[in-house]
């Protein structure tokens, strides 16, 4: 029988390893000072663990010395949320799904505030370094840390896949504020294809310095080049970009589909396509704004590549709008400085009148380029308001 369990900082560990499918354990409001080992762990899809902060203030977990505060080895559906992770200023991870570990499948973080894991570029706010299958992460809020999210290993030898981030607020990161690593190869008979959904996040790095820790807002490697998961892709929509003074707001390689996002950028680039550990595969770039004090899109494809990467329906003002790709009914301004404050929310609008202002043609609307999530026919660029400029009342 599932168990409704209350636990505080001075029981909570004990409970930890009885955990099994369906049980929910609360953990009332305080300081808990000796981790969340979550090892072994089964729930299942229809009754999964779940332990979270028991209403009223997150307990806080105190980061220490030698162990990640979160730590994750085999385990499948488990669910974390309503927690604070304070790293102060140490040398650990926040959530990590360890890589001595076999697995981490079907886990949730929502609603942590992860904070402080600054002592150098390696900390990270979550972290999977073993094989990850199905991951939501959503609504967390993570700021000053080395690395925001950092998934898959960094040989490109133990994948994340099929995850969905959404709804998260990433902030004043050392490195990246998310990495998701190239894949070399991945078991199985290379039928299934599987879609990572990034959606409604802010991602933002303002404060960021150059030097060697330079680092875009996003990258995405690519997918394993032949065999299983060579047909998965990315979706990326309805995010907020924010500023990067040393690299681009967003790099990607591999299958990509970039729509419905805003991107602003008063320091740099904004979009860099690029061959990283391997190279652009068919990509589609589509009804995105975009203002860059530098190069707004920018697709550089290797030499002899079969592949396409379609740049549509986009408005873009900056220095050099557009560089390659295969470009139809993008409207392109020179970079409006003046506009770098204004609310995302308007800046489309406010653009599409200059450009009309400028005799520029308004993109066309289009019908929907592919089957994507969240896009309507009546979509285009001068009528959208991605959610994650909800989520900081832009």
């Amino acid at each position: 029988m599932a168990a409704d369990i209350v636990a505080g900082p001075d029981d909570y560990l004990a409970q930890l390893p009885r955990l099994v499918a369906g049980d929910h354990l609360r953990l009332v409001a305080g300081d808990y000072r000796r981790g969340l080992p979550l090892h072994d762990l089964a729930g299942r899809a229809d009754a999964p663990i779940i332990i979270e902060g028991d209403g009223g203030a997150r307990p806080r977990f105190l980061a220490r010395r030698g162990a990640n505060t979160v730590s994750l080895v085999n385990v499948r559906h488990v669910v974390i949320r309503n927690l604070e992770l304070d790293g102060q200023h140490l040398p650990v991870d926040g959530v990590k799904a360890e890589g001595h570990g076999d697995f981490a499948d079907f886990v949730t973080l929502a609603d942590l505030y992860i904070h402080d894991h600054d002592a150098s570029q390696q900390n990270v706010g979550i972290s999977t370094k073993c094989p990850a299958h199905g991951w939501v992460i959503r609504g967390n809020r993570i700021e000053r840390v080395g690395t925001g999210l950092y998934l898959g290993d960094s040989d490109g030898g133990k994948p994340f896949v099929a995850g969905v981030i959404e709804g998260n607020q990433v902030r004043d990161t050392v490195g990246y504020n998310l990495q998701i690593k190239h894949q070399k190869s991945r078991p199985g008979d290379g039928t299934a294809r599987f879609q990572t959904v990034i959606r409604h996040n802010v991602f933002a790095k303002a404060g960021a310095t150059p030097g060697p820790n330079a680092r875009p807002n996003v990258l995405l490697g690519h997918f394993p080049p032949t065999g299983a998961g060579s047909e998965d892709r990315y979706l990326v929509y309805g995010n907020l970009f924010l500023h990067n003074p040393s690299e681009a707001l967003l790099q990607a390689e591999g299958r990509v589909a970039i729509y419905d996002n805003v991107f602003v950028n008063g320091s740099g680039d904004a979009i860099h396509i690029q061959p990283h550990n391997d190279v652009p595969r068919d990509m589609d770039i589509f009804s995105n704004t975009v203002l860059a004090s530098g190069t707004g899109i920018r697709v550089r494809q290797a030499e002899g590549a079969p592949y396409r990467q379609r740049v549509r329906y986009n408005v873009v003002a900056a220095s050099v709008p557009l560089s390659g790709g295969d470009a139809l009914d993008n409207v392109t301004l020179p970079y409006q400085a003046d506009l770098v404050t204004t609310p995302a929310a308007a800046l489309t609008g406010r653009l599409l009148a200059r450009a009309r202002t400028a005799q520029r043609p308004e993109a066309a609307v289009p019908d929907a380029p592919g089957v994507y999530p969240d896009w309507p026919k009546r979509n285009h660029p001068g009528a959208r308001f991605p959610h994650a400029l909800e989520a900081v009342g832009e």
